[in-house]
This record gives structure tokens, sequence and C-alpha cells, in this order.
């Protein structure tokens, strides 16, 4: 039986992370919520898999709303929020509402922008129902929708109530999501624990074919990196930082080839290498430590090279990221396989030449 409880320790509220399988969810959601009202936030595709059965576990305690929007990164975007706040309105919603996210980091990110925003902030919880809601997007409070031109570049910071992952949900998870959601769970080993990277290495085929134990486990170790690092750097001031590993890549992927069209975890992986060459480059990385992370990356059944981008366009686009200071790109890479570092210590002819689109023959050279 799967059943692990872990605390989020953010300096504006803690919060629990339940994990487990085949749990009730109206049952386990109903200590936090807030007053009579709930809004349930999903899209079309998650929407018929489990949201009657949670509205009929709370019908009989709250008045229930929904908000169904369509599936898929194109749709993070104020036009989807604005029909968020219409069922708010219509339906005279106070500020005591809960707003329940039920679904991926999309409906999750957007979900948690409109509790954020509505009447200056109100009540939410997180189901996620990917694998990389559950081991990243529904933790630590980060909201927000996309702008043409940057991902995420329209937010704020807001923790949820508490956080819901039911590993059964992943049962009905297509495999290149799963994939995605993988490329996450590979982060976490990169830039924190070289041992859960040996973990992944031993166990990504069993993890692949959903062993739930396994996936469980590596959820929780996931949930409980972010959970310490949020605790330490709530509003990314800092150490935060390093969690968007591979993520300046990869979100000049995602905004160049349309959003949607490279799933976010599938820009993430391609990301990770580039800034794991650029690592290599640096002399801090061996050509050793590149091949496991590739190896790794493809037994997930991830990208490893990006699509052709001129490396002009990628770096105009680098210049709208959250991390760019004082005119400066900074990057998030590896010192070390476990031991990651925010800096903007490398020339541009360095990091252009990783942006330079690289054969698949040529990736580790």
């Amino acid at each position: 039986m799967i059943s692990e409880h872990l605390l989020v320790k953010a300096p504006s509220h803690s919060y629990p992370i339940i994990i487990g399988y085949q749990m009730d969810m109206a049952q386990q959601i109903i200590p936090y919520i807030t007053g009579h009202q709930v809004l349930i936030v999903s899209n079309e595709t998650v929407a018929p898999l489990y949201l009657d059965n949670l509205k009929a576990g709370l019908a009989s305690k709250f008045a229930v709303f929904e908000c169904i929007l369509p599936d898929g990164e194109i749709y993070k975007t104020q036009e989807s929020i604005t029909k968020i706040y219409d069922v708010l309105m219509n339906n005279h919603c106070g500020r005591d509402i809960t707003l329940v996210a039920l679904g991926g980091g999309v409906i999750g990110d957007m979900t948690g922008f409109a509790a954020a925003s509505f009447m200056r902030g109100v009540n939410f919880i997180q189901i996620p129902t990917t694998l990389l809601a559950q081991v990243d997007s529904s933790v630590g409070g980060k909201t927000g929708i996309n702008h043409p031109k940057g991902k995420n570049m329209i937010g704020a910071f807001w923790q949820p109530r508490m956080v819901l992952a039911d590993m059964a949900t992943l049962t009905t998870l297509p495999k290149r999501e799963l994939s995605a959601g993988m490329a996450e769970v590979i982060k976490y080993a990169l830039i924190m624990d070289e041992s859960f990277l040996t973990w992944l290495e031993k166990n990504m085929s069993a993890l692949m074919t959903l062993d739930f134990e396994l996936i469980a486990e590596a959820v929780k170790r996931c949930c409980q990196y972010k959970a310490q690092v949020v605790a330490e750097d709530e509003r990314e001031a800092g150490r935060r930082a390093l969690l968007n590993f591979g993520h300046t890549f990869g979100h000049v992927i995602e905004t160049h080839e349309g959003y949607g069209s490279w799933l976010h975890g599938e820009a993430v992986a391609a990301g990770m290498m580039q800034a794991a060459q650029l690592s290599q480059r640096l002399g801090w990385l061996g050509i050793e430590d590149v091949q496991r992370i590739q190896s790794l990356l493809l037994a997930a059944k991830l990208p490893i090279v990006p699509p052709p981008i001129d490396p002009q366009v990628a770096l105009d686009l680098m210049g709208h990221d959250k991390k760019v200071k004082k005119g400066q790109i900074n990057l998030i890479l590896l010192k070390a396989l476990g031991d990651a570092c925010v800096t903007d210590d490398f020339s541009p002819t360095l990091l252009e030449s990783v942006l330079a689109p690289p054969l698949p023959s040529d990736i580790l050279e």
C-alpha cells in the first residue's frame, strides 16, 4: 500500500503533499477546503476521467462548480484565466472559495494564478494527474501563464493548501507524457543528488513500465528535494533558481517551436543536454558524465537534440528569461553530477557554440 505524507515548510505557510494509490480524492481534500464553495478547474482530457467522482464526493458538503478548459500548453493564456474568473463571478463566489486544480502542470499553473489573483488571493488545492506535475509544478507555488515572447512570464507565487498525488492517475497518462515527466525527475538527480541518479539508472526500465512502488519513491524523493529548496527560497531569490536546470534552453525551444509542439519535459530534456555540453566545455563535467546524462535521457525515451534554431534567435529569446540580470544571461550549469550552480561565467562564443544545432552524432563532441 503506497502512502506517503510530506510537509512543505514554505515561509508563507506549511502544507502537506499526500502520495498514494487509488485514493478517494474527495475525502482526502475535504479537510483543506475553506468555506462552502468549490470550483474544480480541469481540461477536456482529464475531466471525463476523474471529475464526476470528485464532484460526487464533495456535493453533500459544498456547492461545487466546474470550469473545463481546452487541453494543451497553447491554452495557457489570459483568455483561459478569464474563463475561470467568469465562472467565479457568475456563481457569486466569495473570498472563502477553494479552487481545485485537477490536471497536469498547465491546469495547475493556471488555477494557481487564478487563485492568487481572484479577490487578491483565495485558497487552492493541487490534484496533479501527470508525472511532471506530481514531481515538480504542483509543489512550490509557482503559478502563471505564457506570453508569446516567453514562457511563464506572467504569474505569481501562491502556495497551495495541499497537494494530492495519486499514482493511479498515471495509468491514463500517454507514454509521451510519462517520458516528459521523467525529464523533471532526472533533473533533480542531476542538480542535487548523484546517488539518486544511480538509482534512476538502475530502475528506469521499471519506472517506464509503471512500477507504482518505484514511481511513488521517485515522486517522494523529488518532492522532498523541492520542499527543501522552497523552504529556503520561496520566491526564487537564490537557490531555487537551480530547479530551472535545462529550462532556459528548453523555454527557447517551446517558445520558438510554438507552445505545445514540444512537451515541456521534452524541451527540458534537450535543454539539459545543452547545459551539460556547456558544463563540459567549461571543464566542469567529463565526457563520461555527459554520456551518463545522454544514456539516461534516452532510456526515458526523451529527445537529446534540440530543433534547429538560429543561435542569434535563441539568444534573443533567452534575453526574456526571468534569470537575466543587468542584461546578462544567467544559466544553471553543473559543476559535477549532483552539484549545480547559477553562473554567467561563460563566453558568448561558447554559449553560441552550444546553441548551434548539432548533428546527433556530434552531440558529445
